[in-house]
């Protein structure tokens, strides 16, 4: 069988479990954090924090399948281990940025929203 098959599965296996993961976790506080940012909206909480899940699920996952045409050939284990490592730690570094980078976006934009 062929190496790349195997290593998308398990790529797409471990990506998408972290993604998941996250995400909850993520919505989960999210909410919370939300709702200090915004007092008195709850529904305005509850609508942004599920507009945020919804744009991580739909950008992680869609990019943990797009990268799966920029692999090359596996030949051997060791280098199917080593490219699934580089890929997931790919995704999990653009997972971390994204958080931040909705803090940021959040706490700074959030009051332009209310009013």
């Amino acid at each position: 069988m062929n190496g790349n098959i195997i290593g998308y599965f398990i790529y797409l296996i471990i990506t998408v479990t972290i993604i998941l993961k996250v995400g909850k976790i993520c919505y989960k506080n999210g909410n919370i954090y939300v709702s200090e940012l915004i007092p008195n909206h709850t529904d305005l909480c509850h609508k942004i924090n599920q507009a945020l899940l919804l744009g991580y699920y739909l950008l992680n996952i869609g990019y943990c399948s797009m990268t799966l045409i920029l692999w090359e050939k596996i030949l051997s284990a060791s280098q199917l281990i080593e490219v699934i490592a580089i890929k997931t730690a790919t995704i999990v570094f653009i997972i971390s940025a994204l958080h931040y980078t909705n803090i940021i976006i959040i706490t700074k934009y959030i009051h332009k929203l209310i009013k």
